[in-house]
């Protein structure tokens, strides 16, 4: 029943987020103080909603219920624990539920520390965020289900790659993802500035430190890839021909590029046009990386 329970609260959470997507951005074209407040609860609910979800997979991994099908495929019965754990993510289907789940915890963050913010502006900033999730939650649910089961259960798993089976893989992809997941608000501070018709120095204050914290998680989870990378395969040098390592490069350089360009926004009010075009060719190319690496194939 935990595995069922999980994906209730994901098909919950997609209500949730179209509610979020939709109420607020109503309320701040039409001024409607209420209906832009709901951002806020709205969530919050979706963030809780999403981890109970997640919550629920990791149970499935850790506990070794082999009645689900993504467990069989990607767990033993005889891993430690941080394998089992790692699991959770080292697959397509699990890794897409930690993707939304980062997201709604980026929204969730923008709804508690963002109380400086401009009502109108960050109502549609996150209204933006939700449509994003509304688009990932539906693939998980109609494509990518991480809670099909398979009848009759298996006796054991297939356990993980064991070249996945490595402590620098374990952190790898939750930090490569707090990186990529990261620049989605940036992206929605900028179109949530489109259509409000203000990109100014104040604008750029509040994105620049979402862009830093994005920005240092994926430079660590880059590091951590590359190290284990290194030691692991073998290869040694630099793998600039393996798209993996070019799909999270490119967003790091543009990252870097668009943070310079908030910073020159800030302090001298120009190059605003560049910051908006850069936030969000940075956060296209964090999808591109995304499902480059975790394409299903």
């Amino acid at each position: 029943m935990i595995p069922e329970a999980g994906h209730f609260a994901l098909t919950l959470a997609l209500l949730v987020t179209l509610v979020q997507a939709s109420v607020p951005m109503i309320g701040a074209h039409r001024g409607d103080q209420a209906w832009m407040e709901l951002a806020r609860p709205a969530a919050f609910a979706q963030f809780l909603l999403i981890a109970f979800a997640f919550a629920c997979l990791t149970y499935a991994f850790v506990t070794s219920d082999f009645s689900l099908l993504a467990v069989v495929r990607y767990s033993h019965s005889a891993k430690p624990l941080l394998y089992k754990i790692s699991g959770v993510w080292g697959n397509h289907e699990g890794s897409m539920l930690l993707w939304v789940l980062i997201l709604s915890m980026y929204g969730a963050a923008v709804a508690g520390f963002g109380r400086n913010l401009p009502p109108g502006l960050r109502a549609r900033a996150l209204a933006v965020q939700a449509l994003i999730a509304v688009g990932f939650i539906m693939f998980i649910l109609f494509t990518s289900n991480p809670f099909e089961r398979m009848l009759p259960a298996a006796a054991d798993g297939q356990g993980l790659n064991p070249l996945l089976q490595d402590p620098g893989l374990a952190f790898h992809p939750p930090f490569l993802y707090l990186g990529y997941v990261g620049f989605s608000m940036a992206f929605s501070f900028a179109v949530a500035a489109l259509i409000e018709g203000r990109v100014d120095a104040a604008w750029a204050r509040w994105v620049r430190p979402w862009t830093l914290a994005a920005w240092i998680f994926l430079t660590t989870g880059i590091a951590l890839g590359s190290w284990w990378a290194y030691y692991e395969l073998g290869w040694g040098g630099w793998w600039y021909w393996d798209p993996v390592e070019n799909a999270s490069f490119m967003p790091w350089l543009a990252g870097t590029a668009l943070l310079h360009s908030a910073i020159v926004v800030e302090r001298r009010d120009t190059l605003k046009g560049w910051t908006i075009f850069l936030a969000i060719v940075t956060f296209a190319l964090s999808l591109l990386g995304t499902f480059l690496v975790r394409s299903g194939c």
